[in-house]
């Protein structure tokens, strides 16, 4: 062991208490958005990363002339949104999220580095950390470019995440205030 968050000094315990809880309260933020705009189920994942819906890669203009008629409309002729993701918007949201996912998995292994656990339990959530956004993102891009299927692949991505997350916040958190032996 590195170090050993039991024993560290208050002011690391705090600061390790406080990225937990921020981490987690931005878990529960991106959980809530994932819910709103891909669900979770295999087949609204497949629709909202799938290639159903492309848009064509060439800008269309608009007609020279167009022409504004209202007309009153209910609730159930609207319908639910689908938001779809198109290329260009997973190649951003992969630039953006990978390096943030990196970023959190490291901090989350070095606050493993400190837990008091057996060594093969900590080289497999520190695996488990760095691993989860791979799925997630590969089950995004396979399911755009291969097939509808790999739905379950960036789902089983997304629950890793919770998962790596819940495991270290959980034993660190026992550890550092209720466990000092």
């Amino acid at each position: 062991m590195l170090y050993d968050l039991r024993q560290s000094d208050v002011r690391v315990r705090w600061l390790v208490t406080l990225l937990l809880a921020t981490l987690g309260t931005s878990y529960l933020f991106g959980a809530w958005m994932v819910g709103l705009y891909a669900g979770y189920s295999p087949r609204k994942v497949a629709e909202t990363y799938g290639p159903a819906g492309e848009m064509p890669m060439t800008m269309q203009m608009p007609p020279e002339t167009t022409l504004v008629t209202e007309r009153p409309i209910s609730m159930a002729e609207m319908g639910e949104e689908q938001h779809h993701v198109d290329l260009d918007l997973l190649v951003q949201d992969t630039h953006v999220h990978m390096p943030m996912y990196a970023v959190i998995a490291a901090c989350l292994s070095v606050i493993v580095l400190g837990l008091s656990i057996p060594r093969w339990a900590g080289l497999s959530i520190i695996a488990l950390l760095f691993a989860a956004p791979w799925l997630d993102f590969a089950g995004m891009w396979l399911t755009k470019l291969a097939s509808p299927g790999f739905a379950i692949v960036a789902l089983a991505g997304g629950w890793a995440m919770a998962l790596g997350y819940v495991i270290v916040a959980a034993i660190a958190t026992y550890q550092m205030w209720w466990r000092k032996t």
